[in-house]
């Protein structure tokens, strides 16, 4: 009898572990095709209008990797940079982070709040020149390209078309089409001066019609001429000379006002991004929008600015590494490249990927056929301040009459001179 009862009470001991290990697996949130615990990633990004498209990446994702739990948090672009270097510096922060390309990766990295991912799979796909975007001084990869940039004139066709205008050719007549164009008393270009990126973009676009494109870039990267040559001031002033262009009261106004003076038809030109298209488009269905490469005020051809931007890396201090790496090697994939271009409207960075789109493929044609770098984004994000606030301070002085063109380029120049190698 003793026997039966200690036999039952065996058994029943082996009944409550194995419903205690159900129960755990559960709690632990196993997936039973998977076979492994369920955690969580954060995605830490400045892209908080890309919410809903990341929501669709990321339940792609999941129909091969359900046990991995991705979050998308952005924050305010003009925020990400001190949000994100205030998290890293307590040990925190996001497992995957959006990185601004070029210098500001690297000084990441060399503080060591990046993961080297050199090895993973798929990026040998990408060529080395969208991988220069997120290495490090040490020479090692520190993140996946997402997308390529390009910021070009964008117009109004409607606009256009009524008031009889085509697409300039040279630099005189786009200063014809601005003096036509205000004349019949519309704005001619959406710029404003409050936020300083929008005039360093804005002269990516517009500079490279003054200095020469591509040979003056080869030249000041290497440490042949510098910002205070004639080509470069003469960049600054045509900058200068534009404002007469802009819309009243531009020195109050940042991204929100002159985006909204375009999608609204106030505005027949706005110099940006491939990135606002989607947005642009989102905000007035019926916006007819066109482009034109800017045309060179010196003879050469002309051209789109661009650039490999936010790529995506590993912050060192994750607790998952291992699940964020298989999240950066989907992001190398078709499957990732397609869906990303039809839901963003942008150029992937991965060769190949073409997208349904007539403009962005446009824009991708002709990044190929008539590319600049965006020069101050690349070479000069270097110094404490950059180089490139530098010229944004700068500029934003010059449109507040407190500095000519002349002493725009000194300064920019002198910031250069404290941290760049070919200038010492």
């Amino acid at each position: 009898m003793k026997r039966i009862k200690r036999t039952g009470i065996i058994i029943l001991f082996i009944l409550v572990m194995m419903l205690s290990a159900c129960s755990s697996k559960n709690t632990n949130g196993e997936d039973s095709k998977k076979g492994g615990k369920t955690v969580t990633l954060e995605i830490g990004s400045w892209r908080t209008e890309d919410k809903a498209g990341y929501e669709k990446l990321i339940k792609k994702f999941n129909e091969k990797y359900p046990n991995i739990k991705v979050e998308f948090k952005p924050s305010k672009s003009t925020e990400y940079n001190t949000i994100l270097n205030t998290a890293l510096k307590s040990g925190g922060g996001p497992d995957l982070i959006q990185l601004r390309p070029y210098a500001p990766t690297a000084e990441l990295a060399k503080s060591g709040y990046l993961e080297a991912i050199d090895g993973l799979k798929g990026l040998e796909r990408f060529p080395d020149s969208a991988l220069q975007a997120s290495k490090g001084e040490d020479g090692k990869q520190y993140g996946v390209p997402l997308n390529i940039s390009t910021t070009q004139m964008f117009y109004n066709k409607k606009i256009f078309q009524k008031l009889g205008l085509e697409e300039p050719k040279t630099w005189d007549e786009f200063i014809q089409l601005n003096k036509k164009i205000k004349q019949e008393g519309i704005i001619p270009i959406a710029l404003g001066s409050k936020e300083g990126w929008l005039l360093s973009a804005a002269h990516g676009i517009i500079g490279p019609a003054l200095y020469g494109g591509n040979d003056f870039v080869d030249q000041i990267s290497t440490g042949k001429t510098n910002f205070t040559s004639p080509e470069f001031i003469n960049s600054i002033k045509a900058m200068d000379e534009l404002k007469n262009y802009f819309p009243d009261n531009y020195e109050g106004l940042g991204m929100d006002d002159i985006q909204t003076l375009f999608f609204t038809e106030k505005a027949a030109m706005f110099p940006t991004g491939s990135w606002v298209i989607e947005q642009l488009l989102k905000m007035n269905p019926n916006l007819e929008l066109g482009y034109f490469p800017m045309p060179s005020a010196v003879g050469k051809e002309p051209t789109i600015t661009t650039w490999v931007d936010g790529s995506y890396g590993i912050n060192a201090n994750s607790k998952h590494k291992e699940e964020a790496k298989k999240f950066l090697e989907f992001m190398t994939s078709d499957e990732f490249g397609k869906l990303f271009t039809k839901e963003f409207k942008m150029i992937s960075a991965i060769p190949g990927i073409e997208s349904d789109d007539a403009l962005v493929s446009s824009l991708s044609k002709a990044i190929e056929e008539k590319p600049t770098p965006y020069m101050i984004l690349v070479y000069f994000t270097g110094g404490n301040p950059t180089t490139k606030a530098t010229l944004e301070t700068e500029l934003q002085g010059m449109y507040l009459g407190k500095k000519s063109p002349e002493e725009v380029a000194k300064a920019v120049q002198k910031s250069a001179e404290s941290w760049f190698k070919p200038f010492q």
